[in-house]
């Protein structure tokens, strides 16, 4: 990020969101949002004085809830560029008019309690998509796991905070509910994956690997420990993951092949039952820390997101290829591409490799004088156009809208409106001719009456 940042061809919209996109291939124009950050970043200088001496205090989100952060903050250590921003519900200069700590203790002056939201236009040739992704919510359907209430049952990405070095306990595992050190921790598998009842029904495919990393952590540097992993199938598909899981079995950690069926508090020790399906009998496991291994879902808002931008979700939300073998960082809209998890769950490898090939694309795209589409889009007969507008919102590429055209009638010269197709966006769905009521909108190539009197004469 930092390389990125200090490139002269790379312009960076941080503490932004996308707010309308326009125009089609080789011709966006995108509307970005800015938010009021409170902060001059041509002023800042990133000493980090202000957030030392803010007192409001409030649970990071970095962190997921287990470490504290100010109300004028650093939303990660790595940020780009390294610069606070003031969290406007949190910060009591924003909400009551008091404290203002900040601006008092600034070098530079680079606090603006005054700061607004502002909108930037830039014009831009292609779009990739790379919107990552969420964690599965357990808390609202496993009731069996305790829904949340027990401290002591995490997530994969609670636990990969408290083993980073830079994390909120300085890289020791430990119970959140005492700060003890486990003794026996206990992994679940598959907590939303592949459970059509009442998760996602497909694999989030990095989970076992964490899983194996994390057990090889637990190992590594509590003395004397266990980690006990339950599963449904280990599944190790890059390069060298099946040794990485044979080296965590052979490091001491225990798979035992069932679902849990439930978690329940005795005393300080959380109890743990499930089934031993290779042996056929039930298990009982008393653990001091569970993790659970969560799906990977599409991140808060993609969906609306990729309507902003012109294309379609598939049925899980995550954002729909062209095609999956032949297009797979391509969508339905020529000149926007994806990649990474924002098109379906996968590893650091996989999302490097298809963000290489989105670019790759880019390039390709930008290095011809001319481009090749598909013949077999819409086009409108503005004779017996009524210009109802009914196609216009229907079109899931924002391919259509409506035009002003003159004609004359009875000898006067007179205006109405008419659906206009632009080439460059429409891939030939066929929604809009179905939705036509004046039979104006057709595919290219044979139109309705066409077809329709040749099933006529073969009917004959």
């Amino acid at each position: 990020m930092v390389a990125a940042a200090q490139h002269p061809n790379i312009k960076l919209y941080t503490y932004s969101e996308v707010a309308e996109v326009s125009g089609y291939i080789g011709n966006f124009e995108v509307k970005i949002r800015q938010k009021a950050k409170y902060v001059d970043y041509e002023k800042c200088t990133g000493c980090g004085l202000c957030e030392t001496k803010c007192p409001k205090k409030v649970p990071s989100e970095f962190n997921l809830g287990l470490g504290k952060r100010t109300a004028i903050y650093k939303p990660f250590p790595q940020a780009v560029p390294n610069k606070p921003v003031i969290d406007a519900q949190n910060c009591r200069k924003l909400t009551e008019n008091k404290c203002g700590v900040c601006q008092k203790v600034c070098p530079v002056g680079a606090i603006n309690y005054e700061d607004e939201d502002k909108l930037v236009t830039e014009k831009v040739g292609a779009i990739v998509m790379a919107t990552g992704y969420d964690l599965f919510d357990w808390t609202q359907t496993y009731g069996e796991y305790g829904y949340g209430k027990y401290p002591d049952v995490i997530t994969g990405l609670h636990f990969e905070r408290m083993a980073n070095a830079s994390g909120p306990t300085e890289g020791k595992i430990v119970r959140p509910s005492d700060g003890k050190e486990p003794k026996t921790v206990v992994f679940i598998k598959c907590v939303g994956s592949r459970d059509e009842a009442k998760g996602k029904s497909y694999c989030s495919r990095a989970c076992c690997m964490y899983t194996a990393k994390h057990a090889h952590q637990v190992l590594e540097k509590i003395p004397n420990s266990q980690a006990i992993v339950f599963y449904m199938d280990v599944r190790t598909a890059g390069k060298t993951y099946e040794e990485f899981y044979q080296r965590s079995l052979h490091e001491g950690a225990v798979y035992i092949r069932g679902r849990v069926s439930k978690i329940f508090q005795r005393g300080e020790k959380l109890i743990v039952r499930g089934e031993d399906t290779l042996l056929s009998r039930p298990v009982e496991v008393e653990a001091d820390l569970v993790v659970l291994a969560t799906a990977m879902v599409p991140s808060v808002g993609s969906s609306q997101l990729a309507q902003i931008v012109g294309f379609t979700t598939d049925k899980d939300g995550f954002f729909q290829e062209a095609h999956p073998k032949l297009r797979p960082v391509e969508t339905f809209t020529a000149g926007v591409y994806v990649a990474g998890a924002c098109q379906g769950p996968k590893d650091i490898p996989d999302t490097v490799a298809q963000a290489s090939a989105a670019a790759a694309k880019v390039c390709a795209l930008f290095s011809k004088d001319q481009m090749a589409t598909d013949p077999m889009i819409c086009s409108i007969n503005e004779s017996i156009c009524s210009g109802c507008g009914l196609c216009v919102p229907v079109c899931p590429y924002k391919a259509i809208e409506l035009k002003t055209i003159k004609e004359r009638v009875h000898g006067k010269e007179v205006q109405r409106q008419v659906a206009a197709v632009n080439p460059g966006l429409c891939q030939g769905c066929g929604t809009c001719t179905v939705t036509c009521r004046s039979g104006a909108a057709n595919l290219k190539g044979f139109t309705n009456e066409q077809i329709l009197a040749e099933v006529d004469a073969i009917c004959l």
